[in-house]
């Protein structure tokens, strides 16, 4: 019983923890959004990733996993030759796919702003130059 209580105390802390580690040329790699234009670009390939999304009955942070899932794609891109990764689609279950591309010193343009106006209590945002 005692064994169980720990185990039951220490799982949301050892559950906060990446253990995903951004490999060496990895840090290197760029990740476009997922409606970024890269037709300027030459497809290398698919990364397919995956990481635990929940520890028995603890589901883990959406965000943590998308992170993990991002570092891992680009752990992988510099074997298919790529510089850039792009999500295919959403993370489900802790797995996402990912299109690795060869861009090299393309400029990745931002995808256009929606030119509908802010409706009544609603954000308005603006892209911000480099």
């Amino acid at each position: 019983m005692r064994k169980l209580l720990c185990v039951l105390l220490l799982l949301p802390v050892v559950s906060a923890c990446t253990w995903v580690k951004m490999a060496p040329g990895a840090k290197e790699i760029r990740v476009a959004r997922a409606d970024q234009d890269l037709s300027a670009c030459t497809k290398r390939g698919e990364v397919s990733v995956s990481v635990k999304d929940r520890l028995g009955p603890y589901e883990r942070n959406d965000l943590r996993v998308r992170d993990e899932l991002e570092t891992l794609a680009r752990n992988e891109a510099p074997s298919l030759g790529a510089d850039t990764v792009q999500p295919k689609n959403q993370p489900t279950e802790g797995e996402q796919r990912f299109l690795a591309f060869r861009c090299g010193r393309v400029d990745l343009a931002p995808a256009t702003p929606s030119t509908r106006p802010a409706a009544e209590g609603e954000a308005e945002t603006y892209p911000i130059a480099d």
